[in-house]
């Protein structure tokens, strides 16, 4: 397998993620260090699918360790979800004379090249790349650490007009699924409360949390919501309940949205995503397939793309105990 490998593609797939302009040129300079032609592929599957391709070398990738976003575009594709998709697909990487690809995104990415892979046995490789860091196998996936150091300062600055005003917000964080960049920037940022789709705490008890706040002395307060929570409908619900059962509060509802998935990269999320670009691009010359490149422990691993995707990761039980205790 290894001699075989002579060109590997590289794409972004699925939401975009800071750090995924690292991964890109780590993938781009280790093919050029290994003498090994590197060809970007834009707009993920729908790009492969339509031929979309531009070779690219160590000069390609200057300075855009620094940048968010991806300069390879990302895409959503519906007919790669079919197998004539991905036939097509196949026949391009083939007629560009790809003999193996890079894949940095997140569950359906994954997917999508797992079943690429069965389906024309053809190697491929990820690379982590979502905010929400909800993939097993990885204590780390790429972009999360940035998007939690977003929050932070996002909601820093929320708590200054919340204090100048004695107001309460409700501060809305992605995470429909898993709660990690709530819990983690709700400790680091000392919000009142943390609300996450792992835990339905009630909406009795959040009144009653507001009320020990509200008793101790504090004049405003700062709730943390991942979007998937289920102790009410959505954030404005949680407002409407809130101004209703405790109209001592005045209360503001600000959603962070897609600023989250933005930005420049932290030094974290550079020196991972370069450490796992050469990873990736190493494993595929050594012969290896349908894996995903990970870290644990600090030290990178390889794990079955179908046990990572399999499930989303747990929440940290620690962390959650913690938190409770710091907003006593």
């Amino acid at each position: 397998m290894a001699s075989e490998i002579k060109k590997i593609g590289v794409f972004t797939s699925g939401g975009d993620s800071p750090g995924m302009n690292a991964a890109i040129r780590s993938v781009v300079r280790t093919c050029a260090y290994l003498k090994i032609e590197c060809v970007g592929i834009y707009r993920g599957y729908q790009g492969m699918i339509e031929g979309d391709f531009k070779t690219l070398d160590a000069r390609s990738v200057n300075n855009i360790i620094n940048k968010g976003g991806t300069i390879l575009k990302s895409a959503r594709c519906e007919e790669f979800r079919t197998k004539q998709g991905r036939q097509k697909a196949y026949d391009q990487l083939i007629k560009e004379g790809i003999d193996a690809f890079v894949v940095i995104g997140g569950n359906g990415s994954f997917h999508g090249a797992m079943l690429f892979h069965e389906e024309f046995n053809f190697p491929v490789m990820g690379i982590p790349g979502t905010i929400d860091n909800d993939i097993l196998g990885t204590s780390y996936t790429l972009g999360y650490d940035t998007a939690i150091n977003t929050v932070v300062e996002a909601v820093d600055k929320i708590r200054d007009t919340a204090s100048s005003h004695n107001r309460l917000f409700f501060v809305e964080v992605m995470g429909r699924d898993v709660g990690h960049i709530a819990l983690n920037a709700g400790v680091g940022a000392g919000a009142e409360e943390i609300l996450i789709p792992e835990q339905n705490l009630g909406l009795e008890r959040l009144l009653e949390s507001l009320k020990r706040s509200k008793a101790s002395g504090k004049s405003s307060s700062i709730v943390i919501v991942a979007e998937g929570d289920r102790t009410g409908k959505n954030v404005f619900e949680l407002k409407e309940y809130v101004e209703q059962h405790l109209p001592i509060y005045d209360v503001r509802v600000s959603v962070l949205g897609h600023m989250q998935r933005g930005g420049n990269p932290t030094c974290y999320d550079r020196v991972l995503a370069s450490r796992m670009g050469v990873k990736a691009v190493e494993s595929l010359l050594e012969g290896k397939s349908n894996y995903m490149v990970g870290i644990r422990d600090t030290k990178l691993v390889l794990t079955p793309i179908a046990d990572a995707i399999k499930a989303h990761t747990e929440i940290d039980e620690e962390l959650l105990r913690v938190s409770d205790i710091m907003t006593t």
